[in-house]
């Protein structure tokens, strides 16, 4: 019986149907993992397995991973690994996560493993016999999980993906993993759209059931809920300086905390985030226009800067090794960008005032419209960084900023040849 690949399974992340034959789809995976990795796989071959993890292998082929390779790198020392778990921001919410699936671990013979935005195992718990085989695979706490460490897995790929994996089997890139089924998704930060960590559970091939991937799911909703919670808590202790102080002001401001979420406004309603304030730096605020952030005590404070009727100019050097955003008006500054970001910018600036939604942009990037929240992760970052340059819904160049069009004169986004759906900046 094949896996599920289509809409209806959330496009593929579950590994197999229920009542599959796991014995026998086990050998079908593991004869096509010895066909491709020979070379002998026939063109019809590789269209028997899923296209997330056909993606997975791509990647982790390409970065030379040994399907053979022993344990991976690490662990990292254990002071390193208390210091990653004090400063994870994933640590407010472990109770809410061990409520959600360490028992349910424990019973179906798993493990539940909470990692890092590198994937690296901060925390490990549920079943002790599983415990102590994932130790024999160096699958414990303080080791890497990325693709890039230990070939296609459910952390590793879910990081690559940006979106909920499960892995059965031979799927994984690694002979040795091959007697294991793991299941997980990303937290994202509320707030940012930021990738903090993955949630997995992982154990026994055997035990695999897709409902794991609708628990793990549920459980990541609920932390990044709590996250939340922990934000408008921090937003209404802000709101209590910011509203006095905006009321003893004569113009329109506002006060918004580190990611830009408004606490308070004055002579601008409506207005619920602008983009992060950097110190130092000028940000458009749409119907302000050009502010210098001013710290106050849990936020930053946002008026008009003098001579706030300039408007801000933004330019795009491709020419830059990085490419770089040169943003003018009162103050100037450069932002590098990596190439995603600037591929994102040249598709926004050409695109125009209409600017473009998710799905369109995801086309324009990955060759489809899949890669939603990866997307949404990349602008909600490019957004923090640029300073109030690009709006949403739809994504677009704020009408208060003048482009620059002539650093594009010579650009084009292109396929890249033998990376099929991933779009790279080219010089003509």
């Amino acid at each position: 019986m094949e896996p599920v690949d289509d809409d209806r399974n959330r496009a593929g992340v579950c590994a197999v149907r229920p009542g599959t034959d796991l014995g026998r789809h086990a050998r079908m995976l593991s004869r096509l993992h010895d066909a491709v990795l020979s070379g002998d796989a026939r063109p019809g071959d590789t269209a028997r397995g899923r296209r997330l993890v056909t993606r997975s292998w791509d990647r982790v082929r390409a970065q030379g991973v040994d399907p053979d390779a022993g344990e991976p790198p690490g662990p990292l020392d254990a002071a390193v690994v208390e210091q990653r778990r004090a400063t994870s921001p994933l640590a407010p919410v472990l109770p809410a996560l061990r409520a959600a699936l360490t028992s349910v671990a424990e019973d179906a013979r798993h493990v539940m493993v909470v990692c890092d935005a590198d994937g690296v195992l901060l925390w490990r718990e549920g079943s002790t016999a599983v415990r102590r085989r994932a130790d024999a695979l160096g699958f414990t706490e303080g080791a890497e999980w990325s693709e890039r460490s230990v070939g296609t897995n459910a952390i590793g790929t879910a990081l690559a993906e940006g979106g909920p994996v499960q892995i059965f089997s031979a799927e994984h890139f690694v002979r040795s993993h091959h007697g294991w089924t793991c299941t997980a998704a990303p937290v994202h930060d509320p707030r940012s759209g930021e990738l903090l960590g993955v949630v997995d559970l992982s154990g026994p091939a055997e035990t695999v059931h897709p409902t794991t991937v609708a628990l793990v799911d549920t459980a990541v909703r609920l932390a990044e809920a709590g996250l939340w919670q922990r934000h408008e808590a921090r937003l209404d202790a802000l709101r209590t300086i910011g509203a006095p102080m905006l009321a003893g002001d004569t113009g329109p401001g506002l006060v918004v905390d580190d990611h830009g979420w408004v606490a308070a406004a004055s002579g601008l309603p409506g207005v619920e985030r602008v983009a992060a304030p950097v110190p130092e730096r000028l940000i458009a605020v749409h119907g302000l226009g050009p502010c210098l952030p001013e710290p106050v005590p849990g936020g930053w404070l946002l008026r008009p800067a003098s001579g706030g009727g300039r408007r801000m100019r933004l330019r795009l050097d491709l020419d830059g090794r990085p490419p770089q955003a040169v943003i003018e008006g009162p103050t100037r500054w450069v932002h590098p960008l990596s190439t995603r970001h600037a591929e994102v910018l040249v598709l926004l600036a050409r695109a125009g005032s209409g600017g473009l939604d998710a799905a369109t942009l995801s086309q324009g990037l990955y060759g489809d419209r899949a890669h939603l929240v990866t997307v949404r992760a990349e602008m909600s970052r490019l957004r923090r960084n640029l300073g109030g340059i690009l709006l949403a819904r739809p994504y677009r160049i704020a009408p208060e900023v003048e482009l620059d069009l002539t650093g594009l004169a010579g650009s084009r986004v292109v396929r890249e040849s033998g990376a099929p759906g991933v779009a790279a900046l080219h010089r003509d």
